[in-house]
Order: structure tokens, then C-alpha cells, then sequence
């Protein structure tokens, strides 16, 4: 290969690498954080550096203009001019006798001009500049400044921030009754930790004088490295609906208000009437990146914090992937590894503006694990569930069966079940989860015991007053995400049908909605899940056989057989009416990335129908929650539920429904009275 091919070779190579470095660094550090992303990044580098070097070393400065050569004929003198410049000369003898001898001088003329310095086409593709050293080396920097941006995320949280010394205390589950406080410490002066409470709200009526005093709610004798640091103490004997202030002797503070006593809405100022809390999923420190950001900075932390003001929110329902322990970079497979995440969440400079007056209820969902986590408790499971267990199912609602992992619990006008939709769950096996021809399930998402609960819980009464069963899943129940199905209920649709049945008969039954929170996708969708609307044939016992004239078809003497002992199945059409529609909301992340494409499409399970009904898809935006606020208005026999979606800080989108109208009759005449 000659010389200027192999400069042109160069060239590509130079050009190839450069653009492909800055490509997958804007990619990983602006919209996806993976892990496979850096190796390449890394691998770019390397031969841009190479192919860079070779390029400037062989790239030429000027460029010729004109090349002239021009022979001149001189009488040769015989003498050796030393004063005449150097020249190519040949001495030739004498053309014709008599005639002087001749030199011939053959002189060359080459006109050059300095190359431009292409600065837009240098700085936009990495390739180095044909006459500026300035120039080629900016280029250069940017690369390279890009590649250490891209170290800088991986590695400087972990590195320089691995908050062993963190000092935390946060408010968990508030009842109408009491309230369970998380604490961690790791500095042995600081015990024992006790804690003290006191009421906090001005005085409601005229010369009514609260006690305010503080109230010990006990102490923490001592902590050790068995739960990295951490303990719980509860408040108990509180009033509903009351604000309190709370202090531990280890310089923590903050308030707290009491959820209204069940069935009931607050009465509070500026409350009154109404019962919000929020959701979300999906936590990633400092990204999108920045520079010049705390590596523990979290932007959707404090876009909540700003939101937060003016929704008076009961609590955060947060539905997984509070951290990501597989996103950029793995650390290990270790608890202390799994623990190191949650400290770092938990000390980032954003995180006590979010929690200083919000309690936090958790659920998780697979990047506490590993992504798409479906191995239930083998590998490393263990070494996640650690700081899971620790930093939130211990102050989380009360589990429906000791030691496992999902919750339910009431407050106000709605009844809430958590589930665990992790570890229990059948591996994905590429099928949809339900029986092609019957439908039945093939695979389990929830487990037996799971399932059995909530279907106890869906078929529950609720006490008067609670017009909401809110069921919270850290994936969606909607099949309308197509990219990663198999993750998500899509999955297990045969389950689903189970569970969404026994949701329409929720709503056969009138007076009490059901909804769905959801959230992993990265992005927001409000989805509706009507109800057949020629309902179900359903089998309902056995019956003799309808009357037939002579079954078998025998004729004269021939004795015929008796047939009344036989029986067959009984069956009836169950219909269900219009307004026992469920209703998904799935919103995230609260601060990581959302994906470039879109991943949601209306679809259904049935030809005749559309069962899954897409509301509203609103994918973009590096921060998404939703705040639910339940009303019930005193002119209506019907609660309101209304949900507010933000975007990057900001109200993007809302909508209302009802609850089924609570009156007897057909899904046909019910459905005269919803409208």
C-alpha cells in the first residue's frame, strides 16, 4: 500500500473512532447509562489516539500552488562560480566547432501556500487540522475530555462518596395512629439515639390549648454492621390527621401528619377534603450528567421538592429501582455492595429536601437485583434483599404474611396492596403466560400465596368510607409496552385475566374504583382495561340434561336406556357493566433517563374488543411522577379521583374518573346511571 493510501486509510480510521467516541459518550451520559457502553467508548479511544498521532505527523502543513522547471543554455566561462546559488547543470562540449562550449542549468520554481485551517470541519469530526497545532490539539482535548466525562460518571460516586459515614433518619409508614422512623448511624458517640415527637399544629379552635410537650418515643441502644447501621423506632398513640414534629438525640429532625382516620378525608387547612399522595420509580444520581455537578447530585429529587409545596402530599409510593447496582458499571456482587447504593441515595445533598416532610413507602423492582431479575431467591439475591430489608420493608406498611414481601394497608378513602412482583415470579420463557385454546395460566408472576392474597383483598369490603382499592405494581399491567414484554405483565397474561376479573367484579358490586400504579418503563402511560362487553361464559354447577325425545335413537321393542341420572355443566353469561373499567397510571423515572423511541402501542387480548385502551403515552422527560388526589364531594354518591401528571418540575398532563355508581341492579342499568 502506497504512502497516500495509507494516509487516506488513516484518515477514515481517525474519523471513524472520533465520531464514534463522541456518539456513544452524548449517549451514555445524556440519554442511557449502560454498562456496555464505556468498553466501546474506551476501545475508540485508543485507536483514535493512534490513528490521530499518525495523522498529524503526516499531515502536510502546505500545499503546492504551481511547480515550474525551466532548462537555460550558458556559455560555459570554465570557472567554478562559488558565488552562483547551487543549480542542476550538465556541461556540454561545443555544438559546432568554433563555437563556445554550454552549460546547461535546469532550474525548478515551486510555489506553495499554507493550508487553510479548517477549524469547523476540526472540531466537529476529531481529525486533525492540515496547518494549526491550536486547532488539532482542541479537537484532541474535546475527545478526550468527553472519554474522562464518561470516567467521571462510572467511577468518582463510588470512588470518592461511598457514605460510610452517613447519618440518616427518614419517616417510613404514618398510620392514623403511629408512625415508624428509620435510622442509621455509624458513630459510636452518638449512642444511645432516642427520640422525642410533640404535636405541631397551631390551635384549632379559640383559647384550645394542644400539648405540646415532647413525648419520648424511645431509643436505639446500639447498631452494628449486621444491618449496616440501621434500626427503627416507632411513634405510637398519635391522633389522625395531625401534623407532628419529631427530633433524635443524633441532630435529626422533622415532621410528619398523620393519615385521617379510615373512610375518613382530611380536615385540616388547606387540605380539607382531600387525600393526595404521590408516585414514582426509577432513581440515578447525577443524570442526565454534569460536569461540574455533586456526583451525588439528583435532579428529579429536587424537581419533587419544588412539587411538593403545593401538593401536601401524604406520602411517596415509590415503586422500585431506587437504585441501579447494574447501571453504569457493576461494583460487585456483595451486600456491602448492594448497601453502598442505598447510601449513596440516600446522601445525596437532594435527598433531605424531598423526605424532610414526605414519608417514603417502598416496593422494589429488578436493577435492586439485577435487570430483568426472574430467579427468584437464588444467585445474589440474598446479598440485594440485605439493604432492602434494612433501609425500607422495616419501616414499610405491614406485610400480609410475616417475612414476606408484600404489603397492604388503608388510610383514608382508599385501601392499598404492594406487591412483589420479583421474587416469586415463573422465569420468562418467551411465551405470553396463558393457555393458547383455554386461556388458563401456563406461569405465575406473584406465586401462590401472593395471588391468593390479593384476590382476598379484591374481594374484601372495605369499611365505609373507603371507595378506592389502589393496586401497586413496580412493573406495568398494561401489555401495550412491546419493548422488554416479557418483563412486564405481558408476560403473564394468563394471571392477569385472573386478576382482572376478579378487579370488573370490584366494580360490579358499585361504589368502590380500582386502579393501577405502575412504573419501570422510563416513561408515562395511562391505560384502560374495559371489561368485555359480552362478558364471560361461566360455568355455575351441574344440571340434568335438558329434555330430548329418545337420545339414542331406539325404536320398538328395544329397551331404552335411562337417562335420567345424567347430568351436564350449567353455565351463565356473566357481564359486567362499563363502569367497573379499571384505570393504570405508570409513571417514571422520578430522575434517569427515557428512551429515545417510542415503546408503547395500543393492543389487545381479544379480537372482538381493545382491552388494552391507551389514554394518554407521554414518553419524554428525564423526571415523571403523579400525584392522586381523592375527593368526595358531598353533592355526589360518588368519590373523584383526580391524577396530575409532571414532567421535568413541571404539570404536563391531568384526568379524572369516578368511582362505580353504588346502586343494585344490571351491569346494563348501572352502566344507564355512569354515563
Amino acid at each position: 500500500m502506497g504512502g497516500d493510501e495509507l494516509n487516506q486509510v488513516a484518515k477514515y480510521v481517525t474519523l471513524i473512532s472520533s465520531l464514534g467516541l463522541r456518539a456513544g459518550a452524548y449517549v451514555f451520559l445524556r440519554w442511557i447509562p449502560g454498562h456496555h457502553l464505556p468498553p466501546s467508548i474506551y476501545a475508540f479511544l485508543a485507536v483514535y489516539v493512534t490513528s490521530f498521532v499518525y495523522n498529524l505527523i503526516h499531515t502536510e502543513p502546505y500545499r503546492v500552488i504551481s511547480d515550474e522547471i525551466d532548462v537555460v543554455a550558458r556559455e560555459s566561462t570554465g570557472e567554478d562560480d562559488g558565488d552562483r546559488a547551487p543549480s542542476d547543470s550538465v556541461k556540454i562540449g561545443a555544438v559546432a566547432e568554433g563555437e563556445p562550449e554550454l552549460d546547461l542549468d535546469v532550474e525548478e520554481t515551486i510555489i506553495v501556500e499554507e493550508n487553510e485551517p479548517e477549524v469547523v470541519q476540526t472540531l466537529l469530526t476529531g481529525l486533525p487540522s492540515p496547518s494549526s497545532l491550536l486547532w488539532s490539539g482542541l479537537t484532541f482535548v474535546i475527545n478526550l475530555a468527553a472519554v474522562l466525562m464518561v470516567l467521571d460518571l462510572v467511577y468518582r460516586g463510588p470512588t470518592f462518596h461511598p457514605a460510610h459515614d452517613l447519618s440518616l433518619a427518614r419517616v417510613g409508614y404514618v398510620s392514623d395512629r403511629d408512625a415508624k422512623l428509620l435510622v442509621r448511624e455509624p458513630d459510636g458517640s452518638k449512642y444511645p439515639v432516642s427520640a422525642s415527637y410533640r404535636y405541631a399544629d397551631s390551635p384549632v379552635s379559640m383559647g384550645s390549648r394542644p400539648d405540646g410537650t415532647w413525648k419520648s418515643a424511645g431509643q436505639l441502644a446500639w447498631l452494628d454492621n449486621s444491618t449496616d447501621f440501621t434500626g427503627t423506632l416507632e411513634l405510637t398513640r398519635l391522633k389522625p390527621d395531625t401534623r407532628y414534629q419529631w427530633h433524635l438525640s443524633s441532630n435529626h429532625s422533622g415532621h410528619f401528619t398523620t393519615a385521617p382516620a379510615v373512610g375518613s378525608l382530611s380536615g385540616r387547612f388547606g387540605t380539607e377534603g382531600v387525600f393526595t399522595f404521590v408516585h414514582s420509580s426509577c432513581l440515578k444520581n447525577n443524570f442526565p450528567y454534569r460536569p461540574f455537578r455533586h456526583a451525588l447530585s439528583n435532579p428529579g429529587l429536587k424537581h419533587l421538592s419544588a412539587a411538593l409545596l403545593g401538593l401536601k402530599a401524604q406520602f411517596m409510593l415509590f415503586l422500585g429501582d431506587f437504585i441501579y447496582i447494574d447501571v453504569p458499571r457493576r461494583p460487585g456482587v456483595m451486600a456491602e455492595d448492594y448497601r453502598r447504593e442505598y447510601r449513596q441515595t440516600y446522601a445525596s445533598p437532594d435527598w433531605t429536601a424531598a423526605a424532610r416532610e414526605l414519608p417514603w413507602i417502598h416496593v422494589y423492582d429488578d436493577h435492586e437485583v439485577a435487570n430483568d431479575w426472574d430467579k427468584n431467591t437464588t444467585g445474589v439475591f440474598e446479598a440485594a434483599f440485605d439493604p432492602y430489608r434494612n433501609y425500607h420493608t422495616s419501616v414499610n406498611p405491614p406485610a400480609v404474611r410475616p417475612g414476606e414481601s408484600w404489603f397492604s394497608f388503608v388510610q383514608g378513602p382508599a385501601s392499598f396492596f404492594m406487591l412483589d412482583t420479583r421474587r416469586y415470579r415463573a422465569p420468562n420463557d418467551n411465551t405470553n403466560g396463558s393457555d393458547p385454546i383455554t386461556g388458563a395460566p401456563t406461569k405465575s408472576l406473584l406465586g401462590e400465596h401472593q395471588l391468593a392474597d390479593l384476590l382476598s383483598w379484591l374481594k374484601r369490603r372495605e369499611p365505609s368510607g373507603v371507595r378506592w382499592k389502589i393496586l401497586v405494581s413496580s412493573i406495568p399491567f398494561t401489555k401495550n409496552w412491546w419493548f422488554g414484554a416479557q418483563d412486564t405483565w405481558r408476560g403473564y397474561l394468563g394471571e392477569r385475566q385472573i386478576i382482572l376479573e376478579a378487579m370488573w367484579d370490584v366494580g360490579l358490586e358499585g361504589g368502590v374504583g380500582v386502579v393501577v400504579l405502575s412504573g419501570d418503563r422510563h416513561e408515562f402511560a395511562a391505560t384502560a382495561f374495559p371489561p368485555p362487553p359480552d362478558g364471560k361464559e361461566e360455568i355455575v354447577g351441574l344440571g340434568p340434561l335438558p329434555p330430548i325425545a329418545n337420545p339414542f335413537g331406539l325404536k320398538g321393542s328395544v329397551i331404552e336406556p335411562d337417562v335420567s341420572n345424567l347430568q351436564t355443566l350449567r353455565t351463565r353469561r356473566k357481564r359486567w357493566p362499563l363502569s367497573a373499567t379499571v384505570h393504570e397510571f405508570s409513571a417514571s423515572p422520578l430522575s434517569m433517563f427515557y428512551l429515545p423511541y417510542r415503546t408503547y402501542k395500543e393492543s389487545s387480548t381479544s379480537p372482538d374488543y381493545i382491552s388494552d385502551v391507551c389514554i394518554k403515552y407521554i414518553p419524554d422527560g428525564n423526571s415523571k411522577f403523579g400525584a392522586v388526589s381523592i375527593s368526595n364531594p358531598t353533592t355526589s354518591d360518588q368519590s373523584i379521583l383526580h391524577y396530575r401528571l409532571f414532567v421535568d418540575g413541571v404539570e404536563k398532563w391531568s384526568y379524572t374518573i369516578t368511582t362505580p355508581p353504588d346502586v343494585t341492579g344490571s351491569a346494563r342499568s348501572k352502566d344507564a346511571i355512569w354515563g
